[in-house]
């Protein structure tokens, strides 16, 4: 089910109806307490409270009973439009839907509460009542609750939501749930959920010790990447980068600040400011923090004069930048505020549009790949009808063509996002599918029709006359934050064996074998591979279980006959015993395992 066609399903009515019939339940466990919203989301609804106390584990249990006798009583779900006044009354006593009446009144905001830019004013708003809860909302809803199935609803957690997302707001608390249309589906959600958790990269970033994140002393949404976490991210790294020059890529540098003349000729403190950090004054002029690497590259591009003959030019760099994200949304590597992004920007001449966007969404679709993910999907976002666009129309359906076009060349599912572009250009944002079935946003191929105008790009053409080019910017993992974090949880933190930050450890049984151990070890860093030495005094048993706990591919047990023999006793991660094998049979295996990327 695709994102356009959730709100239309049966499925959303039944999360949306539960919404309802949980806050029923709430008020009447609190009258005093304030609504805010309630919305249903991917895999469930939630509803956030103002209430004079903090729920606990206890509440949920007497709230989700209370909600099954709600839907017993099988109530009518009633809509009705009602004028401005009417609705100011009916929620005379809640604060919270006073504020988003007036701004549906005023046109500045949705009916979720956020922001919607201003426009033609809300005359006339809907509410839906069942039993002797009413609440203002645009629906859809089932007929009645009596179409809930009391055993496909789960209550789920409580946790902190600042009103609107904004933390100058009121902190609300907020009830999560989740609803399916029969219990096999629910107990089918809870067992994704709870093996959803073992693989959180939070929890896996400690046990495996990968990066840590310190908000009292470093700042929200600032990483630490430990030596294990940056060898991964070193491999991830060159893995791309060489990939990136084998196919006809520049890599390219630039600084972590930049004059304010930069951002306001880009635009960014026009358009972009609140995401950007305070400036900082050096020499009476003001600095910021790059939230993008675009306008560097640009800069690069304008350095010198460029021919028809010198494009397409492919400017790459694992770019750092810094971007004010409230710390109600920080999110371990998901959600941070200073991140690297696989960066690049292409300039090309209008007639190399098409074969540059296949070449992108191929390479793309090929790196995704080289780390394991298969399932892809595309959303395509076109030209935007109410606002101005930039660029000339037959600029845009030339670049929407060439990524629709693209899109149906890969033979990847698609949707089209008819309105939903940016006002510079078109897009196409890929997704990936991870072990757990969940999808990842990852990859941005972006048109810009704006920069090129505002910094004057040009290229001189077969004709001797300056032309503008077509810029396009794209992210292909992302940021490494954000993908390091996937990517943990898509292997349960088992990296397949060429990321393994430890590849092997041997286990020596006892003292008069850790020579042997070591020699073995050895032997394998010369062989380029990353193999250690466990020289502890526990057991045998315990080394090899904590090996497991680390993820480590390979357990290579050494003793007696292993001595004798000049082998190793090979165990994998998974438990499986391989007996015993001669050193350089399993060099060999492994190197063979590392080419292909396996996960062993």
């Amino acid at each position: 089910m695709g994102r356009s066609d959730y709100p239309e399903s049966h499925l959303y009515r039944l999360r949306h109806s539960a919404s309802h019939v949980m806050a029923q339940a709430v008020l009447e466990m609190f009258p005093e307490g304030k609504l805010a919203i309630g919305p249903a989301i991917e895999d469930g609804f939630y509803y956030d409270f103002d209430l004079p106390r903090s729920l606990n584990p206890d509440d949920l249990v007497a709230i989700e009973r209370r909600m099954r006798e709600i839907i017993a009583a099988d109530y009518k779900f009633v809509r009705r439009e009602i004028t401005p006044d009417e609705a100011r009354r009916i929620f005379a006593n809640q604060p919270y839907k006073l504020e988003l009446i007036e701004g549906l009144v005023s046109g500045n905001l949705d009916e979720d509460g956020e922001a919607s830019g201003g426009g033609e004013a809300t005359v006339t708003l809907t509410t839906y009542r069942h039993d002797n809860f009413e609440d203002l909302c645009r629906g859809p809803h089932l007929e009645s609750t009596g179409q809930i199935n009391p055993d496909g609803i789960k209550l789920l957690r409580v946790a902190g939501a600042y009103w609107r997302g904004d933390e100058r707001n009121p902190m609300l608390q907020r009830i999560y749930g989740t609803a399916w249309e029969t219990a096999e589906e629910l107990a089918a959600y809870l067992k994704r959920l709870a093996e959803a958790e073992k693989r959180d990269h939070r929890r896996l970033g400690t046990q495996l010790d990968l990066f840590s994140i310190h908000p009292d002393q470093l700042g929200g949404g600032l990483i630490l990447w430990h030596p294990k976490g940056a060898l991964i991210r070193h491999l991830i790294e060159d893995f791309c980068k060489r990939e990136h020059l084998a196919n006809g890529y520049d890599l390219v540098y630039s600084p972590h600040i930049g004059r304010s003349a930069l951002w306001e000729t880009s635009g960014h403190l026009s358009y972009y400011r609140e995401n950007m950090y305070a400036p900082m004054e050096i020499e009476g002029q003001q600095y910021y923090l790059k939230p993008m690497n675009c306008p560097f590259h640009i800069l690069i591009y304008k350095s010198a004069l460029r021919s028809y003959r010198d494009l397409p030019l492919r400017f790459a760099e694992w770019g750092t930048v810094y971007r004010y994200e409230r710390s109600g949304v920080l999110h371990g590597l998901l959600r941070v505020r200073g991140f690297t992004q696989d960066d690049a920007h292409h300039f090309c001449r209008p007639d190399q549009m098409p074969a540059e966007i296949d070449f992108v969404l191929n390479f793309s679709l090929y790196l995704l790949r080289s780390f394991g993910f298969e399932e892809f999907s595309a959303y395509l976002s076109t030209r935007p009808g109410e606002r101005k666009a930039v660029g000339a129309i037959e600029q845009w359906h030339a670049a929407e063509k060439a990524l629709e076009d693209a899109l149906k060349r890969t033979g990847i599912p698609y949707e089209i996002d008819e309105g939903g572009g940016a006002f510079y250009g078109p897009k196409i944002d890929l997704k990936v599918k991870d072990a757990l079935n969940r999808e990842w946003q990852l990859t941005t191929i972006q048109f810009d029709f704006n920069l090129p105008e505002r910094f004057d790009l040009t290229y001189m053409g077969e004709d001797g006359q300056p032309h503008r080019p077509y810029m396009v910017h794209r992210a292909l993992l992302g940021s490494m934050e954000r993908f390091f974090g996937i990517l943990i949880e898509h292997y349960g933190g088992a990296f397949p064996v060429w990321l393994a930050p430890i590849q092997a450890l041997l286990i020596p049984i006892a003292d008069r074998h850790l020579d042997f151990a070591r020699q073995v070890a050895a032997q394998m860093k010369s062989a380029g591979l990353r193999a250690e030495v466990d020289a502890g005094s526990d057991r045998m048993a315990n080394k090899i279980r904590k090996a497991q706990e680390q993820k480590i591919p390979y357990m290579l047990v050494v003793g007696d006959r292993e001595v004798e023999a000049g082998t190793v006793a090979v165990r994998l991660r998974s438990g499986q015993d391989l007996g015993p094998k001669p050193v350089n049979e399993l060099i060999a295996m492994i190197q063979a395992a590392i080419a292909a990327k396996s996960t062993v």
